[in-house]
């Protein structure tokens, strides 16, 4: 699996995952138009209601299917994933959100966005121009609840992980690793080069949906002026007087 030229397959390949559970892949890169498919599939699949499925879960070149082994078999939930993929609306990206996220890069926030600076060769000022100037597609949800694998990284802020991962990150941290950029939606240990941080709760068990991202959706980063600005915009969150702002993906 690479980042290179775009190599869909011309028709899904299934894979057995356990005696539960199938996995439908799609091509053998990671890519926007590969990614997209796995997305137009899981909308059609969850708006079936199909008797014995469990869970949906998309990757970035493939969705795991869960299901009910003594409610349906393998071959009955391929054979209703091939009628749905026949079926699945190839347009529905144009009705992508934009999650707008506001960001305070740099400082205490953005411990390494200078390393990133020197390693590419730029400015912090132009690593802030070109991190914020790009709506990332998230592909997928990550190793920790709501983290999101942003993808669409402008390739001269490329960083190579820490040497040595730390041992917790703040929740709502930016960061940058190889090709892909991400949020910390809590405190957790990471590897990440941390450039900015968020004030939003991108993660919150108790609520519907517990998560402010989700695969498929864009991202665009907003650039916060002030650490009084960031304070300021942290205590409307905890407050509940802050509205994410969301657009619609020309």
């Amino acid at each position: 699996m690479n980042w290179s030229k775009s190599l869909s397959y011309e028709t899904p390949r299934f894979l057995f995952a356990g005696d539960a559970a199938l996995v439908v892949e799609f091509g053998d890169t990671i890519d926007p138009e590969t990614n997209r498919e796995v997305h137009n599939l899981a909308g059609r699949l969850d708006s079936l209601q199909i008797p014995g499925l469990v869970e949906i879960i998309p990757t970035y070149r493939s969705l795991l299917v869960s299901f009910d082994p003594m409610l349906a078999t393998f071959q009955e939930i391929r054979e209703t994933i091939e009628a749905a993929t026949d079926q699945s609306d190839t347009s529905a990206s144009s009705n992508a959100r934009v999650v707008l996220i506001p960001t305070l890069y740099a400082g205490e926030y953005g411990p390494d966005i200078e390393f990133v600076a020197q390693n590419s060769g730029l400015t912090v000022d132009e690593v802030i121009a070109i991190h914020s100037g790009t709506d990332y597609l998230v592909y997928t949800m990550g190793f920790a609840p709501g983290f999101p694998y942003l993808g669409g990284l402008d390739e001269r802020l490329a960083t190579p992980r820490l040497e040595s991962p730390r041992v917790e990150i703040p929740a709502g941290s930016v960061g940058i690793a190889e090709g892909q950029t991400g949020i910390y939606p809590i405190a957790s240990p990471g590897g990440w080069r941390l450039i900015g941080r968020a004030p939003l709760n991108l993660f919150d068990p108790y609520a519907d949906p517990p998560t402010v991202l989700d695969a498929g959706d864009y991202v665009r980063f907003v650039p916060i002026e002030s650490e009084s600005e960031y304070l300021e915009t942290r205590r409307q969150v905890e407050s509940g007087k802050f509205q994410v702002v969301t657009e619609t993906k020309r």
